[in-house]
């Protein structure tokens, strides 16, 4: 792939030139039409994809929680989770778990990465790798904060039927 296009990414912009040369190296390109799934929530996950143009909504628990488009990242979180094993096939090397489900709303054209080939960058790329894993916490800490301010449903487990919230106000931390 040609570097300008690994560039023109924010998150990789600025880079030093050998990085975004070995992102470069192992980066494909992938083309999906309007309403097609890039990533399925629950499913295990293999890449992560820049998008060089398009959108697509990102959904959790089947509600839209935001809109994506043009130098915005996605799917980290499963690339990053677990490491690859790297003496199985690339077929079969374990994923992550996606965390949402995300659905193109126009055609879009992404930059791909393979999980085996994000975390081959760990030498060849660490101030990127050093910058996907500062999306990946930020992620998931929006996604923890999604999950503290979602209502509970009567009868969960943790809240009494009819109950005052506990005393100090706000949600619990997970322990």
């Amino acid at each position: 792939m040609e570097r300008s296009r690994v560039a023109a990414i924010p998150l990789f912009a600025d880079l030093p030139e050998d990085e975004i040369a070995a992102i470069a190296g192992v980066a494909s390109e992938v083309e999906v039409a309007s309403g097609q799934a890039l990533t399925a929530e629950g499913h295990l996950g293999e890449s992560l994809f820049a998008v060089e143009s398009g959108t697509a909504d990102v959904v959790i628990e089947g509600a839209t929680v935001r809109t994506i488009g043009a130098g915005d990242l996605i799917g980290e979180i499963a690339v990053l989770s677990s490491p690859p094993d790297q003496f199985e096939p690339p077929e079969v090397v374990e994923s992550g778990l996606r965390t949402a489900s995300v659905v193109a709303t126009t055609p879009m054209r992404l930059i791909a990465l393979f999980k085996r080939d994000v975390w081959g960058l760990d030498r060849r790329a660490p101030v990127a790798i050093q910058r996907l894993r500062a999306m990946l916490d930020e992620h998931r800490a929006q996604d923890i904060e999604r999950a503290m301010a979602k209502p509970r449903r009567q009868g969960e487990p943790g809240e009494a039927s009819g109950s005052d919230p506990p005393a100090g106000g706000g949600p619990t931390k997970p322990g």
